[in-house]
């Protein structure tokens, strides 16, 4: 499945839009930032809490598909410019991580 499908299935806010043709390959949760730099797999979603401009790099970094902010959480505008501008996809939901990745489950990611 890719990004721009997984938005539409999910009705997902796009907050920063960077590439959503990519195929996702899996997801890594977390709000620890070495931990996601070490443990986050490229094409992976990942979904945290944060919304500021480390993410961005992170998500850089590691390849990830998109970061789903999770529970409305702000997103700083310096981020989404710096997402915008490295070409990193943010996305945003009310979901709670868990209901999040209940309903990734339910449509087989």
């Amino acid at each position: 499945m890719t990004v721009k499908e997984l938005v539409e299935k999910l009705d997902l806010e796009v907050v920063a839009a960077g590439p959503m043709d990519v195929e996702i390959s899996g997801v890594y949760v977390g709000d620890l930032l070495s931990n996601v730099m070490a443990r986050a797999e490229e094409k992976n979603l990942w979904i945290t809490i944060q919304g500021h401009q480390n993410v961005v790099a992170v998500a850089s970094l590691t390849g990830v598909a998109a970061v789903i902010v999770v529970e409305d959480f702000a997103i700083e505008e310096d981020a989404i410019e710096r997402a915008r501008e490295k070409d990193v996809t943010i996305l945003r939901t009310p979901l709670t991580a868990y209901k999040l990745i209940c309903q990734l489950i339910e449509i087989g990611i």
